[in-house]
């Protein structure tokens, strides 16, 4: 049996995800703490109160954020994983999908560099134990790749890795849209494997 989504329901799902996407614009922007829910609301087309229908409070949309692109980048990275047989493809697929993220959302990551410690303690601990989990998947792919680095060395890497690829907010700034953002793509995909393979 298929449920019916009514006009309102829709309406207020498009409001919902509007809200998460302005206010990763408005903290990239503008910081956490530059921002306020009536900013919020008015991007949006609502007054700030009417953010109160979505979220708790500005915190747990900060939360929710962070939470939901962690949660992404965990299923993400361990699906591309699962679906290469070969560590040198998994490895190339692994950045590619790490790539494709940065580039789309650079806003999320210049928010996550500044406003982590303004999460929940609950919070904050979610994103961490998912960020450790989608290391973890690099780190797999990079033992194999490296059967004769141990896990420190592994681990370096993939942060590394990260540092680089998550330099979007500053190597994409101006470019996307154009075809500049391609040529970045190149270059960080290229500079990653490099680095990872080195």
């Amino acid at each position: 049996m298929t449920t019916r989504v009514t006009e309102r329901e829709r309406q207020k799902a498009d409001r919902y995800s509007a809200l998460l996407s302005e206010a990763s614009r408005l903290f990239a922007e503008r910081g956490y703490s530059g921002v306020s829910l009536e900013e919020l609301g008015a991007a949006v087309g609502v007054s700030g109160p009417a953010v109160y229908r979505h979220f708790a409070n500005k915190q747990a949309l900060l939360g929710k954020i962070l939470i939901t692109v962690s949660e992404r980048l965990l299923a993400g990275g361990t699906a591309v994983v699962s679906a290469e047989t070969d560590a040198a493809e998994r490895l190339r697929s692994l950045v590619r999908f790490h790539t494709d993220f940065a580039l789309a959302d650079a806003d999320v990551i210049r928010v996550q560099d500044r406003d982590l410690a303004s999460l929940s303690d609950e919070d904050r601990h979610t994103v961490r134990r998912l960020q450790r989990a989608y290391v973890e998947v690099w780190i797999g792919v990079l033992a194999e790749v490296h059967p004769d680095r141990d896990a420190a060395d592994l681990r370096v890497r993939a942060h590394a890795c990260f540092g680089l690829i998550n330099s979007t907010p500053h190597s994409v700034r101006g470019l996307r849209g154009t075809p500049g953002d391609e040529a970045v793509r190149g270059v960080l995909e290229t500079m990653a494997i490099a680095a990872l393979t080195a």
